[in-house]
């Protein structure tokens, strides 16, 4: 019987020889030291080759694995969390790691089926001691989170309509509400949410449970945890989560809102709480890439598939031309994080949120190629009902051209959205040079739509001359918003020289159609004025211009001319050529010896009186007719 204990004392001694000796030096060393402290560990019987064939082999592997059992089985038994003692959790460390080697170091011979059925008991005792881990795991990430308040570095917290809200206030149903946070402007923010001294205890449980083979449970009772983590600090951006439909049955008042609240939560999620998070992840995972991947995809997928999900609704959604704006904000807040994407998810497990992202990305570019088609069908289908009164600038002109300032003021943006649209294509397929911008094409496509339209409604007008009042009017509009904005680098001086010279046309036109005529009575043949005929051929004249003037006088005063320079040309104008033209007459007239005695009796404007009653035109009220003053 003793000798049986001594051959389990040697062959244990044996086995601590084989463990810690790496190399047969290093054994040989370690067998000298037993040697010289007892003389059963003489060189002689300990230096035999160390055969693991031995029955003597499975004894050392069964009480090494009994005593391991029992410390692992205390510890896991224990109801008080092993981390709150820090002796505690080294020494079970020291246990783990110690059962692990064993299983380790006698995998090669299970098939044995006496090590066998003693490895499947380790492997009991090791998934024992993971779930213990597990739990430990998850009782240190909840002792020391805390969810990330954004307003904990700045002064308030308020909500949308600007209200300011106190972690105290609570809902109208009583229920606690989450505090929404203050814009954030200083994106330079590291998060540590949890204590260095955690963040150590938990990489020495990820490593043995990694070591295990447990690395998707490690991953997943982490991401469990920091995922409510991340969405609670994303619901204090106050962005809520709503499905795609929802977000398309939304008024768009309500949508805007939403949008604005969007674009401030996902530039804070992707430049500080998911860079936050990776960092965390990778200190706590630190050494095992593949499940510092894994969690960190696990804990925010879901808050990245909400922010992108908003935003697909957004791109499948409406394509209303006064959607543009917002749908550019999302467009461009998409657009400049795609770098945070591309760094942030780098790994293999976020290749979807990258790919998907990207998608979505070129989504919101098609939206806005869509809208701006959908403008050009607004423009087409824009009725010809009713003439504008007095000529003036078309609701549709001002709609246009204000929505194109506008939409210009995105011009970096809208020229790479219309430059990826039409890659490929010629701009000679449009008629224009290969050097113009694809944006400038759709400009130059919008204006001449807007322009036929236009065309089209001056028809409605029975006055020639009202109808040159209105084309003046609204290309004069559209030269001075395109001259006032980007529009006229994108269009060109050629254009607005062309467009120019169209207003000036109109010019003429009214002046031919409405003033050509009545100045035409004012001409004389000087060869009869001595002659009665000529007397009476004067008075006619003069009787038929005062109806004509009057007529014109009391019309054109309500006919409408806004622009001021506008205005003041096309009286000048008149002027110029009536005035002369009425002042010869009157010398003529007056030169009649029959007429000049009674001039009173037929002269019924002076030449003051047709300049002051000139400039009463374009008023667009009823105004006076002109009259003696």
């Amino acid at each position: 019987m003793a000798e049986n204990g001594e051959d389990k004392l040697i062959a244990v001694a044996r086995h601590i020889a084989k463990t810690l000796g790496r190399t047969e030096t290093m054994t040989d060393d370690i067998l000298q030291i037993f040697s010289t402290f007892d003389g059963r560990f003489s060189r002689e019987k300990m230096s035999e080759t160390i055969n693991e064939e031995d029955p003597r082999s499975y004894v050392v592997l069964e009480h090494s694995l009994k005593s391991l059992e029992v410390q692992i089985s205390h510890y896991v038994s224990a109801e008080q969390p092993i981390w709150s003692d820090s002796a505690d959790s080294a020494q079970f460390l020291d246990a783990v790691d110690e059962l692990l080697g064993l299983v380790r170091d006698w995998d090669h011979l299970a098939g044995e089926k006496p090590i066998g059925a003693c490895l499947d008991r380790a492997d009991e005792v090791v998934q024992q001691a993971m779930f213990r881990l597990e739990d430990e795991f998850r009782m240190l990430i909840q002792r020391s989170s805390e969810s990330f308040d954004l307003c904990r570095n700045y002064d308030c917290k308020s909500d949308v309509s600007g209200s300011y809200l106190s972690d105290s206030e609570v809902d109208d149903d009583g229920a606690d509400s989450i505090p929404v946070a203050q814009p954030v402007t200083d994106f330079d923010i590291v998060i540590d949410a949890l204590p260095s001294g955690t963040i150590s205890d938990l990489h020495e449980i990820a490593k043995r449970m990694v070591a295990a083979g447990f690395k998707k449970e490690c991953a997943h009772v982490y991401s469990n945890l920091r995922r409510e983590f991340l969405e609670e600090s994303v619901s204090r951006l106050g962005l809520r989560k709503f499905s795609i439909e929802e977000v398309q049955k939304m008024v768009w008042s309500d949508l805007e809102d939403e949008i604005e609240k969007w674009t401030k939560a996902a530039k804070v999620a992707l430049l500080i709480l998911f860079p936050s998070e990776r960092r965390l992840c990778d200190r706590i995972f630190f050494g095992l890439a593949s499940a510092a991947d894994l969690a960190f995809m696990e804990v925010c997928r879901g808050s990245t598939i909400q922010l992108l999900n908003f935003a697909d609704a957004v791109a499948i959604g409406s394509r209303s031309p006064e959607r543009l704006f917002k749908i550019l904000d999302v467009f461009e807040m998409l657009r400049d994080l795609m770098p945070e994407f591309d760094s942030v998810f780098a790994d293999q497990y976020c290749g979807l949120l990258r790919t998907e992202a990207g998608a979505i990305w070129k989504r919101l570019g098609e939206t806005i190629i869509g809208i701006f088609m959908e403008l050009e069908n607004l423009i087409r289908r824009d009725p010809a009902k009713a003439a504008v009164p007095g000529g003036g600038c078309h609701p549709i002109t001002r709609y246009v051209m204000n929505y194109l300032r506008a939409a210009c003021g995105s011009r970096q943006t809208l020229e790479q959205v219309f430059q990826e649209s039409f890659a490929g294509v010629s701009n000679g397929d449009f008629g224009t040079s290969d050097n113009t911008s694809s944006l400038s094409v759709q400009m130059s496509w919008i204006m001449e739509l807007l322009e036929s339209n236009l065309e089209a409604k001056s028809k409605m007008y029975r006055d020639s001359a009202l109808s040159s009042v209105f084309l003046m009017n609204n290309g004069r509009y559209i030269v001075q918003k395109v001259k006032d904005s980007e529009l006229a680098s994108l269009l060109g001086d050629d254009w607005i020289r062309k467009h120019s010279a169209k207003v000036r046309q109109c010019h003429i036109s009214y002046q031919r159609n409405s003033w050509m005529k009545v100045q035409a009575l004012l001409k004389v043949d000087s060869s009869s004025l001595n002659s009665n005929l000529a007397a009476k051929t004067l008075r006619e004249k003069l009787k038929v211009f005062n109806m004509h003037f009057d007529e014109i006088c009391r019309t054109q005063s309500a006919w409408v001319v806004a622009d001021e320079q506008l205005r003041d040309e096309l009286r000048t104008s008149v002027i110029g050529n009536l005035a002369p033209a009425y002042r010869n007459f009157l010398g003529r007239f007056h030169s009649v010896i029959e007429l000049g005695r009674n001039s009173e009796k037929y002269v019924k404007y002076s030449v003051e009186d047709i300049e002051a009653s000139i400039h009463a035109l374009f008023q667009g009220g009823g105004g006076s007719s002109g009259g003696r003053k």
